[in-house]
């Protein structure tokens, strides 16, 4: 019985090392540069879906998928359904793809009008 419960163990536990590692890579900052950029655009579309709510800018240099945190984490920082919406002007303060190729941003600050969300006000970075 032993002997045919083993190969399932392991390919159970393979299988959720697998996933775990999945999430985390693609969940934290390991794929963008820790250098921070400001982006600035206007807001094509905007979701605050999980896994993480995320936007689509439209740049001077094309559209940018931007990231935010987890749903909990951004609505705690006060970016709520409401607060930004399609055609809206943004302005970005985050950490850029490594693969220069792609667009795309893990935002930390996010700027609507005259308002300011700290999204990880923990990794903003100050000059």
């Amino acid at each position: 019985m032993l002997r045919m419960l083993f190969p399932k163990l392991l390919v159970a536990g393979a299988l959720g090392m697998f996933t775990a590692t999945a999430a985390t890579a693609h969940h934290g900052f390991s794929w963008a540069e820790a250098e921070q950029i400001e982006l600035t655009g206007t807001i094509t579309e905007i979701s605050f879906a999980p896994p993480h709510p995320s936007m689509q800018v439209q740049a001077e240099d094309g559209v940018w998928t931007v990231e935010l945190s987890n749903p909990g984490k951004t609505q705690r920082s006060g970016f709520v359904e409401g607060v930004a919406s399609v055609g809206d002007a943004v302005t970005l303060i985050g950490n850029r793809s490594k693969d220069r190729d792609e667009l795309r941003m893990k935002a930390v600050r996010v700027m609507v009008g005259n308002k300011t969300y700290d999204i990880y006000p923990e990794r903003i970075q100050t000059n």
